[in-house]
């Protein structure tokens, strides 16, 4: 499947900003781009907002957040 950047864009702002959707009623091609916008393009109070007002879950959060750690990280 395509995905849409714009599609992606406005699944998030739905889910994170307004709370006008949940995954649930996203096209599950779309969840991880979602995620991952998210995490690129909000602040970390933004997504922390989005789970404590019930707009995702814990674990939809912790998927998100898991977006923000740099990849670049030094591993011991």
């Amino acid at each position: 499947m395509i995905i849409h950047q714009m599609l992606v864009k406005q699944y998030a702002v739905c889910v994170y900003v307004h709370g006008t959707r949940k995954f649930e009623t996203v096209v599950a091609d779309y969840h991880e781009p979602v995620k991952q916008y998210a995490a690129d393009k909000y602040t970390l109070e933004q997504i922390d907002n989005a789970v404590v007002k019930g707009y995702v879950t814990e674990q939809e959060y912790q998927e998100t957040i898991a977006y923000t750690a740099p990849s670049d990280a030094p591993t011991e």
